[in-house]
């Protein structure tokens, strides 16, 4: 990594560079720190008052604004940005116990200004804290966390699907399939019968329903900062009905994401293989079901998002399309 010679607010000299430690030196309102040890990558900007421990690293083109405090360790990847006055926490002197691992920010990542970040806590590329967040857990790739603790609200770059509740006044006696941004996600209208002894809804397997079940599964009691999913699958294909309650359902297909409310028993959202699927903003009485086109197959799921994105790669031949 080759390391900084000079930034906005700071300047290095040639022979700390060669040692491969830093210390920046500017007019004293804008006296910043780099210690021997730390790494800083080039095209890198660093504001003032600004602390970066030793054996902490900095990469490439990235943005650490004034007042930021950068714990030993800590690794900033390439093209991150820093706001103002974010502090990266340490675990404390003489604690017992394992001790907690640095921080990681991923590629691209973007942290909000008084911001705290907590050991242990990988923040995923191009994932965004909103200002003045406490991150205790990790945030995934892309992400939008904010709040104290933070909790996911939302996804970058997710167009937002339709929302609409439950009709009941007339009868539909049509089903109907709605195309979503996504390549082979849909999502399903069905058949509203109100009756006063009851409503009922519809719908039929390898007619509207475009695969053949063998299994399924029930998720519910589910708190509401959690975050379920996150995964794709080579092979399965998956059918999502909120029965009860609601919840909201990000689709990725590498290229395109969208989010959609489910939040009717009439509403089902097609997940086709290769389509990274996360489920979040549960009620507290959403009861979601799934059905599912394969038994459970461990090996058919891709839990890591960078893995997903590199079997989705146009040079793979085409071989993901097929699939679906």
């Amino acid at each position: 990594m080759a390391l900084i010679t000079e930034t906005e607010h700071a300047s290095v000299s040639a022979t700390a560079a060669a040692a491969n430690t830093s210390m920046a030196t500017a007019a004293s309102h804008r006296f910043s720190v780099i210690e021997p040890g730390a790494q800083v990558g080039f095209g890198t900007s660093i504001g003032a008052h600004v602390c970066i421990e030793a054996t902490a690293v900095v990469g490439e083109h990235c943005v650490i604004e004034s007042g930021v405090h950068v714990c030993r360790g800590t690794v900033i990847e390439d093209e991150a940005h820093v706001g103002a006055n974010v502090a990266f926490a340490t675990a404390p002197r003489g604690a017992s116990g394992p001790s907690p691992s640095p921080a990681v920010v991923g590629r691209g990542a973007w942290i909000g200004a008084n911001s705290s970040i907590g050991a242990n806590v990988v923040i995923g590329a191009k994932a965004l804290v909103r200002p003045g967040s406490v991150v205790t857990r990790s945030v995934p790739p892309g992400a939008i966390v904010e709040g104290n603790p933070a909790s996911i609200v939302g996804y970058v770059d997710t167009l937002q699907g339709p929302a609409a509740t439950l009709q009941i006044s007339a009868s539909q006696s049509r089903a109907r399939v709605e195309a979503m941004p996504v390549d082979g996600v849909t999502l399903h209208h069905f058949p509203v019968i109100p009756d006063l002894r009851g409503n009922l809804t519809v719908g039929e397997f390898d007619r509207q329903i475009p695969f053949l079940p063998k299994r399924y599964f029930m998720v519910f009691g589910v708190p509401s900062r959690e975050v379920r999913g996150e995964h794709a699958h080579h092979a399965c294909h998956q059918f999502l009905i909120c029965l009860r309650g609601s919840c909201a359902v990000v689709a990725d297909d590498g290229t395109h994401k969208v989010e959609i409310a489910l939040d009717s028993p009439d509403r089902g959202l097609y997940l086709p293989p290769m389509t990274w699927g996360i489920q979040y903003k549960y009620s507290s009485d959403a009861m979601l079901l799934v059905f599912a086109s394969d038994y459970y197959d461990a090996a058919d799921y891709i839990r890591d998002y960078a893995e997903f994105i590199r079997h989705i790669a146009p040079d793979n031949g085409g071989s993901t399309t097929a699939a679906r």
